[in-house]
């Protein structure tokens, strides 16, 4: 039996998150800092600040952004949700790697699912709120 941590070893931490139709598998492992999402760098997927700020927060939160290599395969919804799913994924994956960890990422809302989905469209309507024009006369 080995005397190492799983935390030094070369053994990945899986993590998934989901976000509205968003998917994303999240595996990690310590190592130099790498970060690729769909084989592409997270600044080349997430374009905007705003995307990439979602989806690598919980990694400056723990301050492992240097620690550890995160390889994401991400599919389904818009951009923004595959942000979310890949931050839930994330800090489920550092929950794994260090679950010292956890009881900061839980009290921070990172491990919340944020359950808010579309809202299905209804009979008689145009589309879920919005109705079809009334004319009185």
């Amino acid at each position: 039996m080995s005397t190492e941590s799983p935390a030094t070893s070369k053994t990945w931490f899986h993590g998934t998150g989901r976000r509205k139709e968003s998917v994303a598998r999240v595996f990690l492992r310590a190592g130099s800092g790498k970060f690729a999402i769909n084989k592409r760098t997270v600044d080349v997927y997430f374009p905007n600040f705003a995307w990439k700020h979602d989806a690598i927060e919980p990694l400056k939160f723990t301050s492992l952004s240097d620690q550890v290599d995160v390889v994401v395969t991400a599919h389904g919804g818009g951009v923004g949700g595959q942000a979310g799913a890949v931050r839930m994924g994330l800090a489920r994956a550092i929950s794994r790697f260090n679950p010292e960890l956890r009881p900061a990422l839980r009290k921070n809302g990172f491990l919340t699912r944020d359950s808010r989905m579309k809202e299905r469209k209804k009979y008689g309507q145009k589309g879920a709120r919005k109705r079809f024009q009334f004319t009185k006369r």
